[in-house]
């Protein structure tokens, strides 16, 4: 009789089950950490629209806030990255979200709302900023949480 080297199938098959049972508990944990770090990159952005909002209203005269993201992007010296000043529509979402900002008052005032891409996938609350810079919980419509 020969001495045959390698492995049966059923010890292959027990392999793939611990396999996809370490799968099985990883995955979900992994999928809430990128939930947690988008989230969190989108505060992290709402501040940098804020300073850069702010910075850009001192360097002007009058002071006013910019129209648009954009503004802030293309000015010299640029106040804030592409990235974040493209992030309006669905095909360029910076890290799940996108950004919708505002001016008021002709200048005086703005706001900025971060929307998750995928609402519960790529974040699950909506921030809100707004010219008093603090950040804020909104409802699904956009309102601030008071």
């Amino acid at each position: 009789m020969r001495h045959r080297k390698g492995f049966t199938l059923v010890e292959i098959m027990i392999v793939v089950a611990i396999i996809a049972l370490l799968a099985a508990i990883a995955i979900p944990n992994l999928l809430r950490a990128r939930h947690n770090a988008n989230e969190s990159s989108a505060i992290s952005a709402l501040r940098t629209v804020s300073t850069a909002a702010e910075s850009y209203r001192a360097a002007q005269t009058p002071p006013l806030y910019p129209a648009t993201l954009n503004a802030l992007a293309t000015s010299t010296p640029p106040y804030i990255d592409t990235a974040l000043s493209g992030a309006t529509v669905s095909a360029d979402a910076k890290q799940g979200y996108f950004y919708t900002f505002a001016t008021a008052n002709s200048g005086q005032t703005y706001t900025c709302i971060a929307t998750p891409q995928v609402s519960g996938t790529t974040g699950t609350r909506i921030f809100f900023v707004d010219s008093s810079g603090v950040l804020r919980l909104t409802d699904a419509n956009g309102a601030p949480l008071q």
